[in-house]
């Protein structure tokens, strides 16, 4: 009989905040592949809308931050790695993403020291550059992304990947999806210390 892994609290944070998005069918399908198929990983949805923009004059003194921004750098800290669904656009990280990733980092820095995952979909390069920039950022932020695999889904291309609510419905997929998942649950063990 296998020895039980530690269990994982995974945050995953949605570049898009449209309903029907791809990236938070990305999300609720990892969230049930960890149910069905990884134990001792449990894949939290941290919903990015109701942060306000970042501006340093919503900060108050003593290093508070509004009370959506504290919930969400309380959900960051307490997870023990993360879920990056990053749609590109204009080759770049999306608006509310970078919007959290920011206030997040706000000192004292609550993504430091973490395992990270990042999976796109999107047109011809499947949001590709997308995830290289948040890559890029990461390291300012001493995030820890796993580097295999990687997960570039090609949205529009058929065979279908997702029904028009956005879940994914492709089977080879959601196998890659998974491979990502199990690689973040070995690096953060391993970041920890143990595996």
């Amino acid at each position: 009989m296998g020895v039980a892994k530690p269990g994982i609290k995974v945050a995953a944070l949605c570049g898009s905040l449209r309903k029907a998005s791809n990236h938070r069918g990305l999300i609720r399908s990892a969230v049930e592949i960890c149910k069905e198929s990884i134990p001792g990983m449990q894949i939290e949805h941290v919903e990015v809308s109701p942060l306000p923009m970042i501006n340093t004059d919503l900060e108050e003194e003593g290093g508070k931050f509004p009370a959506a921004v504290e919930e969400l750098r309380r959900k960051i800290l307490r997870a023990d790695s993360y879920l990056f669904a990053s749609p590109e656009y204009n080759y770049s990280i999306a608006p509310p993403l970078k919007n959290a990733i920011d206030w997040a980092s706000r000192a004292p820095n609550v993504w430091a020291d973490k395992a990270a995952a990042i999976v796109s979909a999107g047109g011809n390069f499947g949001g590709g550059r997308a995830q290289y920039h948040l890559r890029q950022t990461g390291v300012y932020l001493d995030l820890h992304f796993i580097n295999k695999p990687e997960l570039f889904i090609y949205a529009f291309q058929p065979p279908a990947k997702f029904d028009a609510d956005g879940n994914l419905i492709d089977a080879e997929v959601k196998e890659r999806l998974k491979q990502v998942l199990l690689s973040l649950q070995k690096f953060t063990l391993r970041l920890r210390g143990q595996c």
